[in-house]
């Protein structure tokens, strides 16, 4: 049986991942295992998660990949965000940030009563 609240949970992370993922790499060339570690400190993901949204973005052009010889196996492909990823993370960002005084304001509000 799945709880309310896990779904709601699970639709508030597919709606952020988009955003972390792409603040990740904004901050540096990364490639997939790293960023499921980077995202999993912020919520919880997988590999099932996070390669079809890394194939998805790469798809829609807000980043691009290239392959890097690794000492420990074999090349590793890292995700580099665009120019066209920089604008779509400041949309997200200024959408969550709106999202989140809403909801902020509201809980505020409510519990006031």
């Amino acid at each position: 049986m799945v709880m309310r609240g896990d779904s709601i949970n699970t639709q508030f992370k597919k709606g952020v991942l988009e955003m972390i993922v792409l603040l990740c790499v904004s901050k540096k060339d990364m490639y997939g295992y790293e960023l499921i570690e980077e995202v999993s400190k912020v919520v919880d993901v997988n590999d099932g998660t996070i390669y079809p949204l890394l194939k998805r973005l790469t798809n829609e052009k807000y980043a691009e990949t290239y392959l890097e010889e690794s000492t420990e196996g074999p090349p590793r492909k890292y995700y580099k965000i665009t120019v066209l990823g920089q604008a779509r993370l400041e949309e997200l960002k200024e959408s969550w940030s709106t999202f989140a005084d809403s909801v902020g304001k509201f809980i505020k509000e409510s519990s006031k009563k």
